[in-house]
């Protein structure tokens, strides 16, 4: 894995968050060299400026690498974005004192007079962003959104000038180029949520517009939601929660359990919480608060003692443009070090990404569920013996899969009974 940045003499040592997370990729890419190259072929002044969809700190870490006191605002709904560049600024012994946060869903400061983006993969939330930017950047301000030359065309150009000004792009760099759009000073309303129902569980959904299937209920949530887990379950994780439909069905099949949805998006556990509300599923028999929402990293922050007895999850394969199953492993990980002796991670996939593989390696057992031609529902119970911990380090259980039969196994075939 690559880990050393360089273009327009600036030199930085950058990693993904988690920095031994297990995987290949880079913490950059080259659209982030090309914006900061840009910077400083222009001879760029340190202006009061924001900087959006900035994946692990790369643009901050070169823009305070030009100017110790650039003051920058920082524009994120992905925790492990926040946390990326928070340990790749300290790695790079950068001062922080001049920066400020916000995420998606924040009010945004006036006075900004430049900002740089990354464009997104979903292009419903960057037309959210767009129209955020209009209301608060004053005509003239420029705005500098680095892509691949493949995802830039005269439709993403015109969905730019309708929701913020006109705007142009540059020559390829690197496969790269950096669309210059000039505000025109013209507040565009901001988009209203999304809406549908669930008429099988009896719930309505609403979705922000950075969360996983904004309209309709996904495949893989569709099986989930058709074979949940059976027993007694007291408190229940919908790990990488998107708008919470997991958890909110888990309380409906088990409605003295405690549910907790955690997401790496704050517009996921933002749409979580809105839903849960909507569908006024608290048990009125019960006492007190009855679920929680956690924009993190997996499990990463949550409290040693916590120990659920019940985790759903149904793993992105993706982080941005990058195609990635370390997500899964981690969350995988992270199940197996909080449930407590005896519970149980229930799991959705494509049947192509060998989830049964790594349940396999980390929890030394994995049954099928249900599978149909597309996706598989796995699950794997903590067993306390110290023979069956996993594997102190991933990469011995990566290792280990790769040599692993094909998915197309005995494991994917009838369910048990």
């Amino acid at each position: 894995m690559t880990t050393q940045f360089s273009v327009s003499g600036i030199e930085l040592e950058l990693f993904r968050y988690p920095s031994r997370q297990e995987s290949n990729l880079q913490a950059w890419d080259a659209a982030d060299e090309h914006l900061i190259k840009h910077l400083v072929d222009n001879e760029q002044k340190a202006v009061n400026s924001a900087i959006i969809n900035d994946s692990f700190g790369a643009l901050t870490a070169g823009l305070l690498s030009i100017a110790a006191d650039w003051p920058l605002t920082l524009e994120t709904d992905a925790k492990t974005s926040l946390l990326g560049t928070t340990q790749n600024l300290t790695r790079n012994q950068l001062n922080d004192a001049s920066l400020s946060w916000v995420n998606s869903r924040d009010e945004l400061p006036q006075g900004i007079e430049l900002v740089l983006m990354k464009l997104p993969k979903n292009l419903n939330y960057f037309s959210h962003q767009l129209k955020r930017l209009s209301q608060v950047l004053p005509a003239g301000t420029p705005v500098l959104i680095g892509a691949k030359a493949k995802s830039i065309n005269k439709s993403l150009l015109e969905t730019i000038a309708r929701h913020l000004g006109e705007a142009s792009a540059s020559l390829t760099w690197k496969k790269t180029r950096v669309i210059t759009c000039i505000a025109d000073g013209k507040p565009r309303p901001l988009p209203t949520t999304t809406n549908w129902l669930v008429p099988e569980c009896n719930l309505q959904i609403t979705n922000l517009s950075n969360v996983f299937a904004a309209n309709k209920l996904d495949i893989g949530a569709r099986i989930m939601l058709d074979n949940m887990p059976k027993g007694e379950f007291k408190s229940i994780v919908d790990l990488g929660c998107g708008n919470g439909i997991l958890g909110l069905h888990a309380k409906q099949c088990f409605p003295e359990a405690y549910i907790h949805f955690i997401d790496d998006s704050e517009m996921a556990v933002a749409s979580a919480k809105d839903n849960w509300t909507l569908n006024k599923l608290d048990n009125p028999e019960l006492v007190g608060e009855q679920a929680t929402f956690a924009w993190d990293d997996c499990l990463t922050h949550m409290n040693e003692g916590f120990r659920p007895d019940l985790i759903l999850c149904n793993p992105p394969f993706h982080q941005g443009e990058a195609i990635t199953d370390h997500i899964a492993w981690q969350m995988f990980l992270d199940a197996f070090r909080r449930l407590k002796n005896g519970g149980i991670l229930h799991v959705v996939g494509n049947r192509h990404l060998a989830y049964h593989i790594k349940l396999q390696r980390i929890f030394k057992n994995c049954t099928t569920v249900a599978s149909n031609g597309k996706f598989v529902i796995l699950q794997a119970q903590k067993i306390s013996k110290k023979a069956q911990e996993p594997e102190a380090n991933a990469d011995t259980a990566i290792e280990q899969a790769s040599e692993a039969p094909h998915p197309q196994s005995a494991l994917y075939g009838k369910p048990n009974s």
